[in-house]
């Protein structure tokens, strides 16, 4: 027992929770504010320009169809998404399926191809991946995206293909 509490003390002090928090999460966060600060606030103004924009278009978006394509170990999965009025760069779409085994969830980004010629406001997209799970595991979702965003904290929209 006292060999226990000394290998795990470490792991559960008070000593440690500070310093953890402190480096992951305030010192990270008074950089983000001076940065959005700096310049009379540019950076903030950006952010919350950028973050009215997601929140007027976001009911406009919508997925269309969904492909794959098996080729031996790897498929290919294209899903088309219609954007309405939001900047093709203010979002990005990946596939994603739920932890098995206790694991992380799988989450594969996925490129924006070709503009869909019918909609005008549509692209296809498209993700390679090891084909080791069905098909049916994995779904497309759509998910704000802003290099100095805090997400999902500043910016908690998601649209799931459904």
């Amino acid at each position: 027992m006292r060999a226990s509490m000394a290998r795990l003390t470490p792991r559960f002090s008070a000593n440690r929770v500070v310093r953890e928090y402190t480096e992951k999460y305030y010192l990270p966060a008074a950089s983000a504010y001076r940065a959005r600060a700096a310049d009379r606030g540019r950076l903030g103004a950006q952010l919350v320009a950028w973050r009215r924009a997601i929140a007027a278009h976001w009911p406009e978006a919508r997925f269309g169809g969904v492909s794959a394509e098996t080729r031996g170990p790897e498929r290919r999965v294209t899903v088309q998404v219609h954007l309405g009025g939001l900047d093709p760069d203010a979002v990005g779409v990946e596939l994603y399926a739920d932890p098995r085994n206790d694991g992380e969830p799988e989450r594969f980004p996925m490129e924006r191809g070709r503009r869909l010629d019918e909609s005008g406001d549509g692209h296809e997209y498209y993700a390679d991946m090891p084909a080791t799970r069905p098909l049916d595991d994995y779904t497309p979702r759509l998910l704000p995206r802003y290099p100095i965003a805090s997400l999902p904290l500043e910016a908690p929209e998601i649209l799931w293909q459904r």
